[in-house]
């Protein structure tokens, strides 16, 4: 077998040459990881990568992706967060800055239901920012606002991402999900009161308030029983121990079809439409999945990855300088990189250095998550910025996007530090619940 060092340059040069020329992270890392292969290792073990492709597309628990972006594609097609969006405004559009505070809340409800973030950003932006705009909301905050609540989806179970994490990192997945609820709720408290204060004492964030009668705000209750009961539905499943995270996936699936049927609003073309966005983003996450999985396959075998964890520990660092330092490194791969190559790259790593550091596993995972979803709003490849300028109004310029996720970054680097003084705020449900 090769020695590690060559290979580990040729990785990540070659693996940054590809994506600095725009290919696609699926073929940057299957090319390589069949050229690594090939030369490094032997010709004869290219066979691992169909045989890798089929487990990874037979496995039970992958089967749970797919149903979540299906549930989060439906209640996006049948207009939930519409529904969820009206109730708000009629409770919070006579509070000053609440159409910014409700619209992070109505982020972190779909994400509880959604599992991605895309789902919450764009169905968030299609309706929050004509409304926000039009009521004289600052464009940096309300941009910011809908970003930062919608990257929220990747942290609030159900997160499809804590899937990939929890399986490639061989960490419990029912712990990452339960893990993951209070720092979700933190960090919506904190892009809330951010966005509170700026519109109490920020002069230039003109707000009309408007009042709505009890009547008015009674009646459009009614659009947040089925997205509640819904979320409770899977949630309660998987906290109950009924059933496992897949299982709690179909539940959520055909809860979707059932709330858009009660809705009105299930009808063909909205149901081909999720169909076809389900098989697409699947289809790109598994190849993403299937390609960095051969590569961290081969990367293992030549002893890399041993190399790197003798290397770090090998560091006469407090353990608190290297997990500073890799929380670092993460947040740098964010913003080059997509989110499930990052995992399939980094944590077979970095989890076994925390570990052996004496970390809990979940811990770090959450604190993984959060640099992930910071990922989405960082340049050159926050995602949720390409999603808003997709959505938003022509003169709304990437320049306001960059502009408009600037203190929500730095609440997120706020809330990571917290985290690391206070784990408890990680640890205390696992814990008590498992």
């Amino acid at each position: 077998m090769a020695d590690p060092t060559l290979p580990s340059i040729l990785l990540f040069g070659g693996m940054f040459l590809f994506l600095g020329l725009g290919v696609p992270i699926a073929f940057a890392l299957g090319g390589l990881s069949v050229a690594m292969i090939y030369f490094f290792w032997s010709p004869a073990a290219l066979s691992m990568i169909p045989m890798r492709a089929f487990a990874t597309a037979t496995s039970f628990e992958y089967l749970s992706i797919p149903m979540f972006i299906f549930m989060a594609s439906m209640l996006q097609k049948s207009r939930i967060a519409d529904d969820l969006y009206d109730t708000m405004q009629k409770f919070m559009g006579g509070i000053r800055g609440g159409l910014a505070m409700g619209t992070i809340l109505i982020c972190t409800l779909f994400s509880a239901m959604a599992g991605i973030s895309g789902a919450a950003t764009i169905a968030m932006g299609m309706v929050a920012i004509p409304a926000m705009f039009s009521r004289g909301y600052n464009r940096h905050l309300t941009l910011g606002s809908i970003a930062a609540g919608g990257s929220l989806g990747i942290l609030i179970p159900p997160s499809v991402t804590m899937i990939v994490y929890g399986l490639v990192a061989n960490t419990s997945i029912g712990g990452l999900y339960i893990g993951g609820i209070l720092p979700g709720l933190l960090l919506a408290f904190l892009f809330g009161l951010y966005a509170y204060l700026r519109s109490a004492f920020d002069p230039k964030v003109h707000v009309d308030l408007v009042q709505h009668s009890w009547p008015e705000k009674l009646r459009s209750l009614r659009a947040v029983v089925l997205p509640i009961a819904l979320t409770a539905a899977v949630m309660g499943s998987i906290l109950s121990g009924t059933a496992a995270v897949a299982e709690a996936s179909a539940v959520g699936a055909g809860g979707a079809v059932l709330a858009a049927a009660v809705a009105r609003r299930l009808t063909k073309k909205t149901l081909i439409a999720a169909s076809r966005e389900t098989l697409v983003l699947s289809a790109v996450i598994f190849w993403i999945i299937i390609a960095s999985s051969a590569l961290s396959t081969f990367y293992t075998a030549i002893g890399a990855t041993r190399m790197v964890e003798s290397l770090i520990l090998g560091l006469e660092w407090n353990r608190w300088v290297i997990i500073i330092v890799m929380l670092g490194i993460l947040a740098i791969m964010g913003m080059v990189l997509e989110t499930t190559g990052i995992i399939m790259i980094a944590a077979p790593i970095f989890v076994p250095v925390a570990v052996k550091l004496g970390f809990d596993p979940v811990w770090f995972g959450i604190l993984f998550i959060i640099l992930m979803e910071m990922g989405f709003l960082t340049p050159p490849f926050g995602y949720n910025l390409f999603y808003l300028k997709g959505v938003a109004p022509n003169d709304v310029t990437m320049s306001d996007l960059y502009r408009s996720i600037i203190p929500f970054v730095l609440i997120m680097i706020f809330a990571v530090g917290l985290m690391m003084i206070f784990p408890q705020i990680i640890l205390w449900l696992p814990k008590s619940i498992m």
